[in-house]
C-alpha cells in the first residue's frame, strides 16, 4: 500500500510539474457525463475464525479468498475546469458483482436440530460482499484537445451480508487510490480507461448460540485491484 501511494504522489507532483507545458483547452472535458463501464477486479479476502477457550484450548483458523472476475457498472461525474489545461473531475460509480468467503464449524453447541441436518451444515457461515460503490474527485491535468491524464482518490462501499447463525457486520467502508487516462471525441463520446486500489476496513461477526458457539467470532479483511475501461457521453 505505501508503495501504492508513493507511485500515486509521484504522479500527482509529474501532473502539477507539467500544469504550465500542456498546451490544450479544459473546456473540450468540461462539463457533466454518463458512462459505462467494463471492469475486471481482484479481490482478496483473508478471514480468521476464532473460538474462545473453554477447555483450555484456544482455536483459530484461518481462510483466504482470491477472486478475479469481471464486473459491469455505471458512472455520472460533473468536470470542473479551474485553468485552461486543469479540471476537477467528481465522480461516482456502481459496480455489480461478488465475492463469498465461507467457514465450516463442525462444534455446533447442541448438534443436529432437525436430526437431517449435520452439524457442520448447521455450523456453516459466510460472508459476502456486492454493490460497490464510489464517489470520488480527481486532478486532471489536459495534455491536448482529445487527452487527458488523472489522479484519483475516493471513498468506497460495498454491502455485505451473512449466512448461518452468526451477526450481520456493518457495510465496508474504505478508500480507493487510481491513475487513468482519458480521451474525447467532438462529439462528446469519451474513452477512460484506469487502473486502482481500494483497502477496506475489517468485517466481524460473533455467533448467536443457536448453530453456531456464542464463542465464536469470524473476520475478514477485504482489499480489491482493479482495471476498468468506460465508455461515455459528455454532455
Amino acid at each position: 500500500m505505501n508503495k501504492l501511494k508513493t507511485l500515486l504522489s509521484a504522479v500527482f507532483t509529474l501532473l502539477l510539474v507539467n500544469i504550465g507545458t500542456a498546451q490544450a483547452d479544459s473546456s473540450n472535458f468540461a462539463g457533466p457525463y454518463v458512462g459505462l463501464t467494463a471492469s475486471g477486479f481482484g479481490l482478496e479476502m483473508d478471514g480468521t475464525s476464532s473460538t474462545s477457550p473453554t477447555n483450555g484450548t484456544f482455536e483459530v483458523d484461518e481462510v483466504s479468498v482470491g477472486q478475479i472476475a469481471p464486473a459491469t457498472g455505471i458512472e455520472v461525474g460533473y468536470a470542473i475546469p479551474i485553468g485552461s489545461s486543469m479540471l476537477i473531475d467528481i465522480n461516482g460509480q456502481y459496480f455489480s458483482g461478488e465475492s463469498t468467503m465461507s467457514f465450516t464449524n463442525d462444534a455446533t453447541p447442541g448438534g443436529s436440530s432437525d436430526g437431517e441436518s449435520s452439524d457442520e451444515e448447521l455450523g456453516k457461515v459466510s460472508f459476502k460482499v456486492e454493490d460497490l460503490t464510489t464517489l470520488s474527485i480527481a486532478p486532471t491535468l489536459v495534455l491536448s484537445d482529445t487527452s487527458s491524464i488523472y489522479l484519483k482518490v475516493g471513498l468506497s462501499e460495498g454491502e455485505v451480508s451473512v449466512t448461518g447463525d452468526i451477526t450481520t457486520p456493518g457495510d465496508l467502508s474504505g478508500t480507493t487510490w487510481a491513475v487513468g487516462q482519458k480521451s474525447v471525441l467532438d462529439n462528446g463520446i469519451f474513452v477512460r480507461t484506469e487502473a486502482g486500489y481500494t483497502d477496506y476496513n475489517g468485517i466481524s461477526a460473533w455467533g448467536k448460540g443457536t448453530n453456531v458457539s456464542a464463542n465464536n467470532s469470524y473476520s475478514a479483511e477485504p482489499t480489491v485491484a482493479y482495471g476498468a475501461v468506460s465508455l461515455g457521453f459528455r454532455f
